[in-house]
C-alpha cells in the first residue's frame, strides 16, 4: 500500500462534524435531536438570490470565470465593504473564492514556506491550522484568557514571537467564543506584526453578525492585511462555496497564478446569483436576519448563566457562546456525549478549539429558532437535574 503523506498525520480532526454525524445517526433512528453544534444558520438564500441562479443557469453561464471572479460581483463587494465597514478597496485586489477555504488555501500558499510558524489564539476554528499544515507551515496556538477576550493582542505577540515565527491568523468575531477584537487592541497588535516584519491574515467570516456597534474592517487601520470572508454565514449561502479574500495589490498576480491552477474559478453560477445578495431589498432580509440572531443571543445567554454555564465573555459577534462547564465537569467530551444521547441537545466540546480551554468548555450554536432554542433549554435544565 502506498504510504500517506507525513502531513496527514499533523491534520487537525474536526470533531464538530463527528458530532453531526452522531447526531444525524440519532435523527435517522427517530430520536428528536436539536443541534447547537453545527456552525449553519437555519436561514437559506433569499428568493431573490435563488431567481438570479435560475435566469443564470437557463442563460448558460455555466462557464468557467476569470480566476479573480466576475468583475460585476467583485464591484459589489467593493461597494459593500465601503458602504457597511469602512473600507475603501479596488476591485483589482479581490479575488472570488470557492468559500473561505478556498481563500485560506490561496493565502497559506503564497505566504507560508516550509517550517514558518503563524501565530494563533487558542481557542479558535480548528480547521485554520489544517491550511497552514497544508503551505508546510506550523501552527502555534497561544493560549487566551477571558481577559482578552480570547483574542490574540500585542503583549502576546510580543512574548510569543519567534526567530521562525512569519505572521498570525486572527478572526473577529471569532469561532468559537464570538467576540471581537476591539479596535486600539487590534491597532496594537498590527504595529507589533508590522514592527517584526510578518503577516497578518484576518477571517472577517462573521463580520456581518454584530450585536453592538457597526464594525469597521481591519483594513480600516490597515491597507496591508489579508482579508478573508464569505457568502456562508451573513448570507446563508453555505453550500454555495462562495468566498473572497482581499489582498494588497502586490500579492494579487501570484494569487491569481495559484488559483488558475488549484481552482480554476469559484463557482460560475453561484458567482452570479450572489450579486443579487448586495441589492437593498435583499440587504433589509439580511439586516432582519441579524436582527433575528441577536434575539437568539439575548435569549440563550441569560438562560444559560441561569443553568449553570457559566459565559465568562459575552459574544458580541458571530452567532456561538462559548461556556464554561466546570460547574458539572471536568471532561467536555463526555459531558457532550451525554448531552446529546441522554437529552437530545448536541454541542461541541472544546478541544476541537485548543488544549488551553478543551476539557471545561463547550460551544453552543444559537443559528436555530428561538423556539427549538427554549426546548433545548428546557431539557437542559431536566439533564442538569
Amino acid at each position: 500500500m502506498p504510504r500517506l503523506a507525513k502531513r496527514t498525520e499533523q491534520v487537525m480532526p474536526f470533531y464538530a462534524v463527528e458530532l453531526f454525524k452522531q447526531a444525524t445517526a440519532l435523527n435517522a433512528q427517530g430520536r428528536d435531536i436539536i443541534s447547537l453544534g453545527i456552525g449553519e444558520p437555519d436561514f437559506t438564500a433569499p428568493p431573490q438570490v435563488v431567481e438570479t441562479l435560475n435566469r443564470a443557469a437557463q442563460a448558460g453561464l455555466s462557464g468557467y470565470t476569470p480566476p479573480a471572479g466576475i468583475a460585476p460581483l467583485r464591484d459589489a463587494i467593493a461597494d459593500y465593504y465601503k458602504q457597511h465597514f469602512g473600507a475603501t478597496v479596488d476591485p483589482d485586489r479581490i479575488i472570488v473564492t470557492a468559500g473561505a477555504s478556498g481563500a485560506l488555501l490561496l493565502a497559506a500558499m503564497t505566504l507560508i514556506n516550509p517550517g514558518d510558524e503563524v501565530l494563533m489564539p487558542d481557542p479558535s476554528y480548528p480547521a485554520n491550522q489544517n491550511f497552514i499544515i497544508a503551505a508546510g507551515g506550523v501552527p502555534r496556538l497561544i493560549p487566551c484568557s477571558p481577559d482578552q477576550r480570547f483574542q490574540l493582542d500585542a503583549a502576546a505577540i510580543r512574548e510569543h514571537w519567534s526567530p521562525a515565527t512569519r505572521g498570525v491568523l486572527i478572526a473577529s468575531p471569532s469561532n468559537p467564543t464570538g467576540t471581537t477584537i476591539a479596535r486600539e487592541d487590534l491597532k496594537e497588535l498590527i504595529a507589533e506584526v508590522k514592527q517584526r516584519g510578518g503577516f497578518i491574515i484576518m477571517d472577517e467570516i462573521y463580520l456581518g453578525l454584530y450585536y453592538g456597534e457597526a464594525p469597521q474592517s481591519a483594513l480600516t487601520l490597515d491597507d496591508n492585511i489579508v482579508i478573508i470572508n464569505s457568502f456562508s454565514k451573513y448570507f446563508h449561502m453555505t453550500g454555495w462555496r462562495l468566498g473572497w479574500m482581499i489582498a494588497p495589490q502586490h500579492l494579487m498576480p501570484t494569487i491569481e497564478k495559484l488559483a488558475s491552477s488549484l481552482a480554476i474559478c469559484a463557482p460560475a453560477l453561484a458567482q452570479h446569483a450572489a450579486i443579487t445578495c448586495f441589492e437593498p431589498e435583499v440587504m433589509r432580509i439580511f439586516e432582519n436576519r441579524r436582527l433575528s440572531f441577536k434575539q437568539r443571543r439575548d435569549y440563550l445567554l441569560p438562560q444559560l448563566e441561569r443553568l449553570g454555564l457559566h459565559v465568562p465573555v459575552v459574544p458580541d459577534g458571530a452567532f456561538y457562546i462559548y461556556a464554561d462547564i466546570r460547574k458539572f465537569s471536568h471532561d467536555s467530551d463526555d459531558f457532550s456525549h451525554r448531552l446529546l444521547y441522554e437529552a437530545g441537545v448536541a454541542a461541541v466540546p472544546g478541544r476541537d478549539f485548543g488544549p488551553a480551554h478543551a476539557a471545561h468548555s463547550l460551544r453552543f450554536s444559537y443559528a436555530t429558532g428561538i423556539d427549538r432554542l427554549q426546548e433545548a433549554v428546557e431539557r437542559m435544565e431536566r439533564f442538569l437535574g
